[in-house]
């Protein structure tokens, strides 16, 4: 698979062929509409990716990354480094094509994503809870194994494929003026970007984080990768600092990044369960919270936000 033929790593052409290459190991996940989340003046969708394989948008990346593998490297198996969702999406997708999967997670991962990992038969390489010592473990397995590294973002076919995500939004919402995505490590938003202004150059696209990891609204002010300053907020899956490939594609394509405090994203999780009778971690419902706290933004726009996953750990947070 080659990638690079353009500006950035990857081209729309290279999310249509991911599209192809997984659209059997994954759903097309539904767009549902809501009444009274947004504010007045906005219509509100939300692509549920938390009714994806897995409970997350990572199967789209995962899988395209699995299945893109020459069969000569297939045989070596495939490793990454996941606190969370994208641990259980690769270790899935190398069930599904029968090589081995070895995941490394920190030793504070979520329990539930832990649980993910080990239902698919896959006992995770636990490491100390620091980005340095997640890199390294991999690294010391991919030099004993020869596994293929398949990183959680930064990794083309990781970002194409979770570009499909946006051509199913815009079947599924041929009028769609607006999207929201959440941003951590920005495979998703990424690959998002690629798609959609590819395809609708004037559709807006707006990235969305919390307050306590807005790493990636301060590298758009600055022009570089700006390191995450804090790791404690609620959406653990959005603590990560942008990649050395999706950082040109979001700075390049991104109408804005949008950032929204902890007890806004507590609020959207909380509405999210006991309006739309659905299950957002803090991760995905960091779009909803965005649409809300920057009404002024949407307003007149008919908006999607995607609603990244769905693996919930904390369930106080919904009573």
């Amino acid at each position: 698979m080659s990638f690079g033929t353009s500006e950035f790593c990857i081209s729309v052409q290279h999310v249509i062929d991911a599209r192809q290459r997984i659209e059997k190991y994954v759903r097309r996940t539904p767009v549902l509409e809501t009444c009274g989340v947004a504010a007045d003046g906005t219509s509100l969708l939300l692509k549920c990716e938390n009714l994806q394989q897995g409970a997350a948008f990572k199967a789209r990346g995962a899988t395209n990354a699995v299945m893109s593998l020459s069969e000569s490297d297939a045989l070596a198996g495939v490793v990454t480094h996941s606190s969370g969702n994208h641990a259980a999406a690769l270790a899935r997708a190398a069930v599904a094509r029968g090589i081995q999967a070895h995941i490394v997670m920190p030793s504070n991962s979520a329990r539930v994503k832990l649980q993910a990992v080990r239902s698919l038969g896959v006992e995770p390489i636990l490491c100390e809870p620091t980005s340095a010592a997640r890199e390294a473990t991999a690294a010391d397995v991919q030099r004993r194994t020869g596994a293929t590294l398949v990183h959680p973002f930064n990794d083309p076919a990781v970002i194409a494929g979770q570009g499909t995500a946006v051509l199913e939004i815009l079947e599924q919402v041929p009028d769609v003026q607006a999207i929201i995505v959440p941003v951590g490590g920005g495979g998703l938003l990424a690959g998002s970007l690629i798609a959609a202004k590819s395809l609708r150059p004037d559709l807006r696209v707006f990235g969305a984080e919390p307050q306590w990891a807005d790493d990636a609204w301060r590298s758009m002010q600055s022009g570089k990768i700006e390191p995450a300053m804090r790791t404690d907020s609620i959406a653990d899956g959005l603590r990560t600092p942008l990649g050395t490939l999706t950082f040109p594609i979001i700075r390049s394509l991104v109408d804005d990044i949008l950032t929204v405090c902890e007890d806004s994203i507590r609020r959207a999780t909380k509405q999210l369960a006991h309006q739309i009778r659905i299950i957002a971690e803090p991760s995905g419902a960091v779009t909803v919270a965005a649409v809300q706290d920057h009404a002024d933004r949407f307003r007149g726009l008919k908006t999607v936000a995607l609603i990244s996953g769905g693996n919930l750990d904390d369930f106080s947070l919904l009573s």
